[in-house]
């Protein structure tokens, strides 16, 4: 085995290793990744700031305070507006059962010539009572199990305080931690993983700042655009929208079904249908020509199919974390395939020419053929 061979194979361990230490201890990690990625987003600004003269750790307290100003003022905003909404849907929940027993169902059964009482509402709701205490006892057996482990909560508790200190120390000491990661480099990769890096820092600070902005603006673009129609939770089905919108057209689908339900229920005519529809469809043109080309740009190439394979294999191998991280991992992985690309193009592999293979090929074929009395005899027995 060559020594450039086993550099590698030392190389590929090590990842190994790390991705496989990064899927034991997941749940551990989440609050240092949660922390991690605010430390990143506050970075730039505490550089700025830097820059104007400043010390690193004012700069850093200052970043810190800004963004716990706007964390504390969004959730001063938001949860009134949200428990209000709730309250709204709880209300107007009967009204949304009877029109799916009065309306929705009635109507699948037409246009799909199913049988009437595939959904009979007596039988679905004699089987939730059949079931109904088994249910009880799950949930009993759920609750005092939460309840014993008293160590769980004191566990998420922590998580919930750590992640603001872990985020202040990464952020203040995170030049220092990236400059000694590079020394810590093998030699021989350093120049090339420095490159990768600073392409990766380039995709990963348009798509999360950017995809952050790109949520943020359409949740108040729908949130707004249904309320002014009149769809009284307008305003959740917004925020739903808006934050599930870093999936391509899951956020659309799932706000626009929930919009047109609601005015359905709500009003129960076309004018309302037909407004709702405008809204998504100037949302999308919204999205596609005007935020994300100028917030987030096309720096990062992942077709929606990869999008959305991503978040699923992050969610299944990592569970919440896996979800949270997929896409800027994905981002990253976009920029390796294409370094790899490119090295393979200059392989000799790829630039190795083609064999030459002639036009046409003389086949020297020397058939003797020899016409016995016997042959003859057989084709005049034939007749013509």
């Amino acid at each position: 085995m060559t020594h450039d061979t086993s550099r590698r194979w030392q190389l590929l361990g090590i990842a190994a290793v790390i991705i496989f230490l990064i899927w034991l201890l997941a749940p551990v990690i989440m609050p240092f990744a949660l922390a991690a990625m605010l430390a990143y987003l506050g970075d730039p600004l505490a550089d700025r700031l830097q820059r104007l003269g400043m010390g690193r750790t004012l700069a850093v307290s200052i970043v810190f305070a800004v963004i716990s100003i706007v964390f504390i003022g969004a959730l001063l905003l938001l949860v009134p507006l949200i428990q209000h909404q709730v309250e709204n849907l709880s209300e107007n929940l009967p009204r949304y059962i009877e029109w799916v027993r009065g309306t929705a169902l009635p109507w699948v059964q037409q246009r799909l010539h199913l049988d009437p009482d595939t959904f009979q509402t007596d039988k679905l709701v004699a089987t939730v009572k059949e079931h109904i205490g088994s249910v009880g006892t799950v949930l009993a057996a759920t609750v005092s199990k939460v309840t014993q482990s008293g160590m769980g909560v004191v566990m998420w508790m922590t998580n919930l305080v750590l992640i603001p200190v872990v985020a202040f120390y990464l952020l203040r000491d995170w030049d220092r931690m990236i400059e000694y990661i590079r020394r810590m480099l093998p030699r021989s990769i350093e120049p090339v993983v420095v490159h990768l890096s600073r392409e990766s820092d380039l995709v990963l600070g348009a798509f999360v700042r950017g995809q952050l902005l790109v949520m943020l603006a359409l949740g108040v673009f729908y949130g707004l655009g249904l309320t002014l129609v009149g769809i009284s939770i307008g305003p959740l089905i917004g925020m739903i929208a808006g934050l599930l919108s870093f999936v391509p057209y899951l956020g659309f689908m799932i706000g626009f079904v929930a919009a047109l339900i609601a005015a359905l229920v709500q009003y129960g005519d076309w004018t309302h249908v037909l407004l709702v529809a405008g809204v998504f469809t100037v949302g999308q043109l919204l999205e596609g020509y005007v935020l994300v080309p100028r917030l987030v740009g096309g720096k990062i190439g992942l077709h929606p199919v990869a999008v959305i394979f991503a978040v699923l294999a992050g969610g299944h191998l990592f569970g919440f974390l896996g979800v949270l991280l997929a896409l800027p991992a994905a981002s990253v992985v976009v920029v390796l395939l294409r370094y790899v690309f490119a090295r393979y193009q200059e392989s000799e592999l790829y630039t190795e020419p083609a064999t030459d293979i002639p036009d046409e090929v003389e086949v020297d074929v020397d058939v003797d053929v020899t016409v016995t009395p016997h042959h003859v005899q057989k084709v005049d027995d034939a007749g013509p």
